[in-house]
C-alpha cells in the first residue's frame, strides 16, 4: 500500500518539540553506587561493628589497643559493604545496557515531503508515522490512513487483535501490529502517553524487604542484644574475678592497690568486651550473602535468567504463590496447527501423514485462497507453515471474496490447470453449505472446541463465485484445521515441579474461561476457575478466603493482577508475578519478586527483580531452585560461623578464669572472622543446586533463619570446641607437646582453633551422615579448604607481633591436625541421635 504525506517541516518539528517535548520517558530512579553503599552501611550487623570500631579507636588514642586492631575491624566493615554494593551496582549497569540497546528503535516518519527513518525518541506531536506488520506503535495517536490489526495485550491484557481503521481510531504506544499498513498522527509523546503515565506511577512505588532481609533483621537484633549483654557480662565477670577470686581480702583490698593496675584491669575488661562484640557479630555474613548472590547471578544468566536485584534470587526461592501469564510463558505465544481433521473424521498431526491426493487438494485450496506469507494474518501464516508440499499448478485468480467478521469466510475463484472456487472460514458457516453429512464430525469438533482450538474449515466447489458474494451451496469439504497457541514442551513438567515445590500456581489470563480451562487442563493445573467479573463481585476477605483454591483467573484485567498481589501479601505469602506488558508493570513492581519476560516492554523489565530472557516458565523454576540453594548456603554458613563465634566467646569468657586473659587476641579473632570466614563463604557459595530442593515446601516468612537442627549443631559443637580449647590450654600432657615456650603453646592453640572449625565445614555443609555428599559438584569447596590451611600456616610464620605467633615445627603441626578433627565425630554422633529420635531431615523432604 502506497502512502504519501508531506509530514512536518523542520520548523514545525522544533515548535512541537518546544511545546510538547520529545518521545522520551523517565526510567525508574536508579541508585548511585554511593547511595547503595550508604544503604548497606545501615545494615544492623554493620552498625554493631561500627560501634566496636569506635570504641577500639578511642582506646587506641589512649594507647590501650594497637592500630592494626582498629584497621582489622574497619577492613571487615569495608569489605562486607563494598562487595555487596559492587555486585548489585555492576549487575544493574548490565541491565541498563540491555535496556538502552533495546531502546535504539528506528521508526519511519514523513517529514519535509520525504519518508525518513529516525530514532523513536525524536518523534514529536503531529508527526505522520508509517506503520507495518511487526512494528510496535511508538507513541499515542490516531490513524489517518490505512487499516490495522493491533494487539493491545501489553496495555489491556486482551489477547485478541483489535481492528483499527483510518477514521481517527486511536492507537497507543507499546501495542503490536499484527497485520495491515497505516499512517498514524502522533497526538501525545513521552510521558504524556498512556505508557508514560503508567511509568511515572511506578517510579513512586515503594520498595519492600525480601524474606531474607526480614529474617536477617530479626537475627541481627538478636545478635546485637546478645553481643551487648555478653560484653557487659564479661566486663563485670572479668572485674569480679580480679576483685574477689584473685585478690585476698575482697573489694577493699583490691581498691587499695595501685591505681594503674586497676585501670589496666578495666582496659583489659573493656578489650574483652569489644572482642565479645566483634566475635558475636558474623562479619562474614553480609560478604558471604553478596558472594553467593553474585555467583548464583552468573549461573542463572547462563540459563536465561537475568537477576536485576540480587535479593530477588533468594525471594524466588521462598515463593509460596506465583501468578503467571499464559501467552508466551506457558504457551509459545504464536498460533500453530495442532492437527488437520479430514472430512471422514480422521485426524492428521503431520501434513506428510495426509493421503497424497487429499494433501495436494488441501495445499492448493489454502495457497490460492490466502495472501502471501507477509500479507497473511497469524492464523493463515500458521497454516501455510504447516503445509510442506510445493506449488506446481498454473492458475489465474478470477474473483475473490475477502474475509470479514460479518461473512466469516473468504473465497477465491481460479482458472487454469484447475477451475475451482476455493473457500475457507468458520466451520459453522462452511459446514452448513456442504453436501457431506457433518454429524460424524460434530463430536470431534466439540472436543476440539473444548480444548480451546481455533477451527478453520476448507472446502472447494466447481461453481463460480456468486455475484452477490454469497457462499456457494453444495461445497465439498476437504477438512478442518485445528489451531491454537501450543503449550511449550516444558510447561506441563515445569508446572508440576512448581506444585511439588509447594508453589501455588495461578494462571492469570485475558482469555475466555473456556480457553483458560482447556490450557489449565493441558498444563496440569486444577480446574478451579474464576472470572474477572466474579472477582469484582467479591469482597477482599472473600477473595482471600478463596485464593488458596483458585488456579485460573480468566478475562483478567490489569487491576485484577494488582489486587491479587495485594491480597496474597496480606495472607503473609511470598508473592511472585510474571508480566510482559505495560498493564502488568504495577503488579510486577508490587510483588515480592517480579518476573518480567525478555520479550516484554522496557517498563515491565524496569519494574521487575528478575528478567526471564527466554519467556519460559521452566526458567522461573530455575530461579526458584537457585534461590532455595542460596538460602541453604546461607544457613550452612551460619551454622559454621556461629559455631566459631559462640565457641570463641566461651573461650574469651572462660580464659581469664583459667589464667589466660586473652586466649585469642582481637586481631586473631578478626583474622578468623574476616579471612577464614570469607574463604569459607566462598566454599559454601559454590554448593550445588540439587533437584531434591524442589520437593520441599517453601520456608514460611515467619520461620526463623536458624531452625532447631541448626541450633543443636551450633550449641553442641561450640560447647565441645570451647571445652576442647580450655583442655588444649590447660591440660598438662597437651602443654608438654608444645613446651618450647608459652608463645609456641599459644600459637599452637590459635592454629588448633582455626583448623578445628575448618574441619567443621564438612559437618555444616550437609545434614546427612555422608560428609562427602555432592562434594564433587562444589568444585570450590576442597580448593578453599586447602587455601585456608595454606594461608593459616603461612601467616603463622609471618604474623609475628600482629597475630601473636611464632614458627612451629612439623611434629607440632601434626599434633594440631589430629586434635582439630574432634568436631567431625561429635557432629556425626549428633546427627545419628537426631535421625533415631526425630528422623533424617534429608529423607523427610
Amino acid at each position: 500500500m502506497k502512502f504519501n504525506f508531506p509530514g512536518l517541516t523542520d520548523q514545525e518539528v522544533e515548535l512541537a518539540h518546544n511545546q510538547y517535548g520529545r518521545n522520551t520517558i523517565s526510567s525508574l530512579k536508579r541508585e548511585t553506587f554511593w547511595n547503595k553503599l550508604w544503604l548497606n552501611f545501615k545494615d544492623p550487623i554493620i552498625i554493631i561493628l561500627m560501634v566496636a570500631l569506635a570504641i577500639t579507636m578511642l582506646l587506641m588514642v589512649f594507647g590501650y589497643t594497637q592500630w592494626y586492631e582498629s584497621v582489622g575491624i574497619a577492613v571487615a566493615v569495608f569489605i562486607a559493604t563494598f562487595v555487596a554494593t559492587w555486585s548489585e551496582y555492576s549487575n544493574e549497569n548490565q541491565f541498563q545496557q540491555l535496556l538502552e540497546d533495546a531502546a535504539r528503535i528506528k521508526v519511519k516518519v514523513f517529514r519535509n515531503n520525504n519518508l525518513v527513518e529516525i530514532n523513536i525518541d525524536q518523534l514529536v506531536v503531529g508527526d505522520h508515522i508509517l506503520l507495518k506488520p511487526g512494528d510496535t506503535i511508538p507513541t499515542d495517536g490516531v490513524l489517518i490512513a490505512g487499516r490495522l490489526n493491533v494487539n493491545e495485550a501489553t496495555l489491556t491484557g486482551e489477547s485478541e487483535p483489535v481492528i483499527k481503521d483510518f477514521n481517527d481510531d486511536s492507537v497507543f504506544r507499546a501495542s503490536l501490529i499484527d497485520d495491515g499498513e497505516a499512517v498514524m498522527k502522533a497526538t501525545a509523546v513521552g510521558e504524556n502517553t498512556r505508557y508514560g503515565k503508567t511509568m511515572l506511577e511506578l517510579i513512586s512505588a515503594e520498595d519492600r524487604l525480601s524474606p531474607l532481609q526480614e529474617k536477617l533483621t530479626v537475627l541481627s537484633k538478636h545478635i546485637s542484644i546478645f553481643a551487648y549483654i555478653g560484653a557487659t557480662f564479661i566486663f563485670v565477670a572479668f572485674m569480679l574475678n580480679h576483685i574477689f577470686l584473685q585478690t585476698d581480702g575482697g573489694l577493699s583490698v583490691y581498691l587499695a592497690q595501685d591505681f594503674g593496675q586497676i585501670f589496666a584491669h578495666v582496659v583489659t575488661a573493656m578489650t574483652l568486651a569489644i572482642i565479645i562484640i566483634v566475635v558475636a557479630v558474623p562479619e562474614g555474613l553480609p560478604m558471604m550473602i553478596a558472594m553467593v548472590l553474585a555467583l548464583n547471578m552468573r549461573k542463572l544468566l547462563s540459563v536465561n535468567v537475568l537477576v536485576r536485584k540480587l535479593l530477588g534470587i533468594e525471594t524466588a526461592g521462598s515463593l509460596t504463590v506465583l501468578f503467571t501469564d499464559k501467552t508466551g510463558t506457558l504457551t509459545e505465544g504464536k498460533q500453530a496447527v495442532e492437527l488437520f481433521l479430514s472430512s471422514d473424521n480422521i485426524p492428521y498431526y503431520k501434513f506428510d501423514a495426509i493421503p497424497a491426493a487429499l494433501a495436494e487438494q488441501v495445499a492448493f485450496a489454502i495457497r490460492h485462497n490466502t495472501p502471501q506469507m507477509l500479507g497473511a494474518d497469524k492464523t493463515e501464516q500458521a497454516i501455510l507453515s504447516f503445509l510442506s508440499s510445493k506449488e506446481t499448478e498454473n492458475v489465474t485468480t478470477i474473483e475473490t471474496i475477502p474475509f470479514n467478521s460479518t461473512r466469516k469466510f473468504s473465497a477465491t475463484q481460479v482458472e487454469g490447470d484447475k477451475n475451482l472456487t476455493l473457500v475457507k472460514g468458520a466451520p459453522e458457516i462452511i459446514l452448513a453449505n456442504c453436501t457431506l453429512d457433518v454429524s460424524i464430525l460434530e463430536k470431534r469438533i466439540h472436543e476440539l472446541s473444548k480444548r480451546a482450538m481455533r477451527l478453520l474449515a476448507v472446502a472447494i466447489t466447481e461453481e463460480s463465485i456468486d455475484e452477490n458474494n454469497n457462499l456457494n451451496q453444495g461445497l465439498t469439504l476437504l477438512g478442518l484445521f485445528a489451531l491454537r497457541d501450543p503449550l511449550r514442551d516444558s510447561s506441563y513438567n515445569s508446572v508440576q515441579t512448581a506444585k511439588q515445590a509447594g508453589i501455588h500456581t495461578i494462571m492469570v489470563t485475558g482469555d475466555s474461561a473456556e480457553t483458560a480451562k482447556a490450557i489449565a487442563i493441558d498444563v496440569g493445573l486444577d480446574n478451579n476457575i474464576i472470572t474477572s467479573k466474579q472477582l469484582a463481585s467479591m469482597s477482599d476477605d472473600e477473595v482471600k478466603q478463596k485464593l488458596p483454591d483458585i488456579n485460573v483467573v480468566a478475562r483478567a484485567l490489569p487491576s485484577d493482577k494488582s489486587r491479587l498481589v495485594k491480597l496474597a501479601k496480606q495472607l503473609n505469602w511470598v508473592v511472585g508475578m510474571t508480566g510482559d506488558g505495560v498493564n502488568d508493570a504495577p503488579a510486577v513492581k508490587n510483588a515480592d519478586v517480579g518476573f518480567a519476560m525478555g520479550s516484554g516492554t522496557e517498563m515491565t523489565k524496569e519494574s521487575s527483580d528478575i528478567v526471564i530472557l527466554d519467556d519460559n516458565f521452566s526458567s522461573i523454576n530455575k530461579a526458584t531452585l537457585y534461590g532455595r540453594t542460596l538460602f541453604k548456603s546461607i544457613r550452612k554458613f551460619l551454622v559454621f560461623q556461629l559455631t566459631v563465634n559462640l565457641s570463641a566467646i566461651l573461650v574469651a569468657f572462660l580464659g581469664p578464669f583459667f589464667g589466660f586473659d586473652l586466649p585469642l587476641t582481637m586481631t586473631q579473632l578478626l583474622w578468623i572472622n574476616i579471612i577464614m570466614d570469607t574463604l569459607a563463604a566462598l566454599a559454601f557459595a559454590g554448593e550445588a543446586a540439587l533437584s531434591r530442593y524442589m520437593l520441599e515446601k517453601p520456608i514460611p516468612k515467619d520461620e526463623p533463619l536458624i531452625n532447631r537442627d541448626m541450633w543443636s549443631s551450633i550449641l553442641l559443637n561450640s560447647s565441645i570446641a570451647a571445652v576442647m580449647s580450655i583442655i588444649f590450654l590447660t591440660y598438662l600432657p597437651i602443654k608438654e607437646l608444645f613446651s618450647r615456650s608459652v608463645d609456641v603453646h599459644l600459637t599452637a592453640f590459635f592454629s588448633f582453633f582455626v583448623f578445628m572449625h575448618t574441619f567443621n565445614t564438612f559437618n555444616a555443609r550437609t545434614q546427612s551422615l555422608n560428609l562427602f555428599e555432592h562434594l564433587i559438584e562444589n568444585k570450590l569447596f576442597l580448593m578453599v579448604i586447602l587455601i585456608i590451611f595454606t594461608v593459616q600456616i603461612s601467616f603463622i610464620y609471618i604474623g609475628g607481633e600482629i597475630l601473636r605467633t611464632v614458627p612451629l615445627e612439623a611434629m607440632e603441626w601434626l599434633y594440631i591436625l589430629m586434635f582439630a578433627l574432634i568436631l567431625i565425630p561429635v557432629d556425626l554422633f549428633r546427627k545419628q541421635i537426631r535421625n533415631v529420635m526425630i528422623g533424617n531431615p534429608v529423607l523427610k523432604k
